[in-house]
């Protein structure tokens, strides 16, 4: 998650440090053993340092924590991501390899973020006023795994056009698993990003909208949202590790556009499947193409409905690809 706040900027860097040496640790695991079990929860407490795996208070197959709502809300919506995942795309956990999800809650103090590091997620209480807890939004946590997914199969590098897939693919599964969970259909879902999450003086906005990027939030706390819904406002500058966060608006809108036409469960198994052939360096238009190749595939194996392929070249020409 990007956040325009210091207290969810302090530690970025440190955490993308942190990442990056996680990433070429687990990438070493992940080609020497395979783990075919269930992935396990294990809920941790920061008990608001920043240091993780300080404290474990519940793990997997343990009663709630009395008293903790974080804790519990953590390891329920935890396994709710998991079990999609397994369930929808047969995917185990955030490797395939049915590795356990490690959440740490309570991380710093009216800490304005949520993280994903290379082997773990991390959640802050948020300050009471721009933003609540982030356990509480369930397309946060969907969100974070999901950039575990993400590395462990086209391993977007984080920068960039690939950078801004990266995120925009976190966004996607975020924006699925978060429909589902409500009951929620492409046409009635509000397709926010941590609307759950804002503080009490900025009920109705959010972190990002997909269905209209740039109009998530407008605020003095957090400023303007900047992200555009069209190659012509693409941004070219080096800030936010050039546009990783900003530009992911621009596939954000093709996704809502497409599963507007025909479902966003349809949408969402069409977009996992391009995520596992798309290389590191994967640029927006590559991306086009590969969605456009995998859609006539699996249109051809009678998975996807034959108005795919023509709604989802639609859908990218609105933006300008």
């Amino acid at each position: 998650m990007r956040i325009k706040s210091t207290k969810g900027r302090r530690y970025s860097i440190s955490f993308r440090q942190r990442r990056s040496e996680k990433i070429a640790v687990a990438s070493l695991a992940t080609a020497m053993v395979v783990i075919p079990s269930k992935a396990r929860r294990l809920v941790y407490d920061s008990q608001h340092s920043t240091v993780q795996r300080l404290l474990l208070k519940r793990s997997e197959g343990n009663k709630p924590v009395p008293a903790d709502a974080a804790i519990n809300t953590a390891y329920d919506y935890a396994g709710l991501v998991r079990d999609y995942y397994q369930k929808n795309y047969k995917y185990n956990s955030w490797d395939n390899q049915g590795s356990d999800l490690i959440l740490n809650v309570h991380y710093s103090k009216d800490y304005n973020n949520a993280f994903w590091d290379g082997d773990e997620m991390t959640f802050g209480d948020g300050d009471g006023r721009i933003f609540t807890s982030f356990v509480n939004a369930i397309d946060v946590t969907a969100h974070e795994l999901s950039h575990g997914v993400v590395q462990t199969t086209a391993g977007l590098i984080y920068r960039g056009e690939p950078g801004a897939l990266n995120e925009h693919f976190a966004d996607v599964f975020g924006s699925v698993i978060k429909q589902a969970f409500r009951n929620e259909t492409a046409k009635n879902a509000d397709w926010l990003i941590g609307n759950t999450i804002m503080g009490p003086s900025l009920k109705g906005q959010a972190i990002r909208s997909m269905k209209a990027p740039g109009t998530a939030y407008d605020n003095p706390l957090m400023g303007k949202d900047p992200q555009p819904d069209h190659m012509k406002g693409y941004y070219s500058g080096s800030s936010d590790n050039y546009g990783v966060h900003i530009n992911s608006g621009i596939p954000n809108k093709v996704f809502y556009l497409v599963s507007v036409e025909i479902s966003t469960k349809k949408s969402g198994l069409l977009w996992f499947e391009t995520l596992k052939g798309l290389s590191s360096d994967t640029s927006f238009k590559q991306f086009k193409t590969a969605v456009l190749k995998t859609a006539r595939s699996m249109v051809n194996d009678k998975l996807l409905p034959a108005k795919t392929i023509e709604c989802t070249k639609e859908a990218f020409r609105s933006v300008g690809l």
